[in-house]
């Protein structure tokens, strides 16, 4: 029965509805514009950014551990839904006093532009995007109550015809133009973030020749190199950054002789070296995937800052900076101490993609990534840490984070079942700087047993190992540990990553059948 209640609720899920199909319009004109200005500003970016700055840190390493490289992605769709949920209100508030709505759904789009403008290297071009959603929003959310005010003034013959028809068409029209326009954002986006055909040096200094990993042998063990295409990323970005190559360069400056510009060309013309190096992320617990081992080529990083004269520094740390503001901080002592830390500009026989830092990164061998590891790197300035803080120092990181001693079991897989019998047990330990003397497996607490070393590449890479198992029926606990070439064993201490990088032993259950 068509009461005044039904009426009115009809009424109120009508408009909340415009709300939604506005606001989405207004996004989609958004993303479009920051495709082509500034993609980190696309409003949802703009805020979901802000979120990740502002979240405490025993969050965030939770969010990672249950989302793992999907957190991005629940972040942002996190951050969508709330933006709608407060947009069907200014649908409904619209429909009884139009201005409050409408200012309501500005008022989204202004907070938006407001964090954009508030991010670390940004500019007038970032409150574009939230401008534009707001004057598209706003605009069509006034056009759809009008639609829907001459539809309830006019005669309803049949089942309200001519209410639905000038409704129906005003909302499909909107629909598409939001569909229209986020696909063309996306396909700008991606059009910019294709290039990264760049002509690379053959290296001055080659690494030696890559052995032949026991993955060849031993199905489920982490092949000795990680593809490109497969190598962990982790990083507080929600879209990769577009850098054109041919205007991006890369300073040093800060307590230095003098301030040095380098263009892409001019580090391709530096002396190069070619290493295989593990890179491993603090966020990585016990047993984690975020660990990852490939062919870097760079520039020596000693032979950049030497560039700028550094002999009479009073510095401490390295204070880097990406094309967005992101800073990492390295301690300045362990840049210089002869490990080959590099500006990176290829990966694994090619450039680096785009996810990974193009067309340059830093790359510290032994160090965590978030004291290291600075991506799209565009400056490095040579300060103290009493002076600056960098992004994770200000967050009660630590300053100084050599990677721990640490080993993980690829197969079996944890609570896998398995048949009886001979059984490998196989994964890979890490020990950069040192490198690793032995691994050691225990099963059902008992005695350790020593496992065979895969081949080895260098010391600042990892080492595969596997050890033969005549499995018995039953569920088995399996645990291993790694010794590195000083003779220091693997903690069995547990800790998680923050603030300095998790440690302990991993051990997993399984069932032999």
């Amino acid at each position: 029965m068509d009461t005044p209640d039904a009426r009115s609720r009809s009424r109120t899920l009508r408009h909340a509805a415009y709300g939604v199909l506005a606001t989405l319009v207004g996004l989609a004109a958004a993303h479009l514009v920051a495709a082509v200005t500034v993609p980190a500003a696309s409003p949802v970016l703009a805020v979901g950014s802000t979120v990740i700055d502002l979240t405490p840190t025993p969050l965030k390493e939770w969010a990672i551990r249950q989302f793992g490289t999907a957190d991005k992605l629940v972040l942002v769709g996190s951050v969508t839904l709330v933006v709608l949920v407060l947009a069907a209100l200014a649908g409904v508030v619209a429909a009884r006093l139009e201005t409050a709505g409408l200012l309501l759904l500005v008022g989204l789009a202004g907070v938006a532009g407001v964090l954009a403008v508030l991010r670390p290297g940004s500019g007038p071009l970032d409150l574009v995007p939230a401008l534009v959603a707001a004057a598209v929003g706003a605009t069509s959310l006034w056009w759809l109550h009008r639609v829907d005010d001459r539809g309830a003034g006019e005669p309803s013959p049949g089942v309200d015809g001519p209410s639905r028809r000038g409704v129906v068409l005003a909302s499909g029209g909107l629909a598409a133009a939001a569909v229209a326009m986020g696909a063309l954002g996306r396909w700008v986006t991606s059009y910019r973030l294709g290039g990264t055909d760049v002509a690379l040096p053959a290296a001055t200094d080659p690494a030696s020749s890559f052995p032949t990993g026991l993955e060849e042998r031993y199905a489920g063990i982490t092949p000795l190199r990680t593809p490109t295409a497969e190598f962990y990323r982790v990083d507080t970005r929600l879209t990769v950054p577009a850098v054109d190559v041919d205007s991006w360069t890369l300073t040093v400056d800060g307590d230095v002789e003098r301030e040095v510009t380098l263009t892409f060309d001019d580090l391709a013309g530096m002396r190069t070296i070619e290493r295989d190096i593990t890179l491993t992320c603090v966020s990585n617990e016990v047993g984690g995937p975020y660990v990852g081992g490939a062919r870097w080529l760079g520039v020596p990083l000693a032979d950049v800052l030497d560039r700028a004269g550094i002999g009479a520094t009073g510095a401490d740390q390295v204070l880097s900076t990406d094309v967005d503001g992101m800073t990492i901080s390295t301690p300045l002592a362990v840049a210089l101490d002869g490990r080959d830390a590099m500006i990176a500009i290829g990966m694994n026989g090619g450039p680096l993609p785009r996810e990974h830092g193009f067309p340059a990164r830093m790359v510290v061998p032994g160090l965590y990534g978030f004291v290291s590891a600075c991506k799209w790197i565009s400056r490095m300035t040579l300060t103290t840490y009493e002076a600056e803080q960098a992004y994770w120092t200000e967050r009660d990181w630590a300053t100084d984070a050599p990677i721990k001693i640490s080993s993980r079991i690829d197969t079996p897989k944890p609570l896998s079942r398995t048949a009886a019998g001979k059984v490998v047990i196989g994964g890979i330990a890490w020990a950069q700087g040192v490198g690793i003397d032995t691994v050691e497996v225990r099963v059902d607490g008992e005695a350790w047993r020593p496992a065979r070393l895969g081949p080895q590449v260098n010391d600042d890479y990892w080492r595969q190992w596997y050890l033969e198992w005549d499995a018995e029926p039953g569920q088995h606990f399996i645990a291993c540990r790694a010794t590195n070439k000083d003779g220091d064993v693997q903690s069995d201490v547990r800790m998680t990553p923050f603030p300095e990088g998790s440690s302990g032993l991993q051990e997993i259950s399984v069932s032999i059948t």
